[in-house]
């Protein structure tokens, strides 16, 4: 088993690592150390959404995250993912449109309030900067973005930006992401829809 030490490294390293090490294993199980929170949450994640089995346990100050292959896992990465035709929506900001705040706030919540009146879905919704704003408490479309994760939406607001506003205790809809996940998604999706 192979081991890899993630501890007191920034986001996106532990995830970029990880990934980084499970392609070198070759199908060997991979142990992983890293920090509370969401070092430990984002690597977890990462390894269980490509597959393969994930345990997780208390060790030296951190958790060790035990990565072996699962039924789904692959065992090379995929050719060219973009041609699943993912639609990734980008929001970067609590309001929409460059006039009043107020008036871009009214919109945003209208826009994602209408989300859930149309057929056609993004797959994921990825708030990042003051966009994660939407996503935590207090904000008015917490129950729409709710529906929106029921009918198979995917909310992911960026950790970093959580912690910047102060705000990442109180993320109230979907999960906290990382940078790299970010930019996978991004580069991988059929079409990205930049709000």
């Amino acid at each position: 088993m192979k081991t890899i030490d993630c501890r007191n490294m920034a986001c996106p390293a532990p995830v970029v690592t990880t990934k980084r090490a499970l392609e070198e294993a070759g199908g060997e199980t991979v142990r992983v150390l890293v920090d509370a929170g969401a070092p430990r949450e984002n690597v977890a994640r990462f390894a269980a959404n490509r597959g393969f089995r994930v345990a997780v346990e208390e060790a030296d100050g951190g958790f060790a995250i035990t990565i072996g292959s699962g039924e789904g896992a692959p065992s090379a990465p995929a050719e060219n993912p973009a041609r699943q035709g993912r639609t990734v929506m980008l929001i970067t900001s609590d309001r929409l449109g460059d006039g009043p705040e107020d008036l871009g706030r009214l919109l945003m919540k209208s826009f994602i309030i209408t989300l859930l009146d149309q057929e056609s879905l993004p797959d994921r919704m990825m708030f990042l900067n003051s966009g994660v704003l939407l996503t935590t408490e207090g904000s008015e479309v917490l129950q729409a973005l709710e529906q929106l994760g029921n009918r198979g939406v995917e909310v992911l607001s960026c950790g970093v930006c959580l912690d910047f506003f102060h705000c990442k205790e109180k993320l109230a809809a979907g999960t906290v992401t990382n940078m790299f996940t970010t930019a996978e998604a991004l580069l991988t999706a059929g079409s990205v829809i930049r709000l």
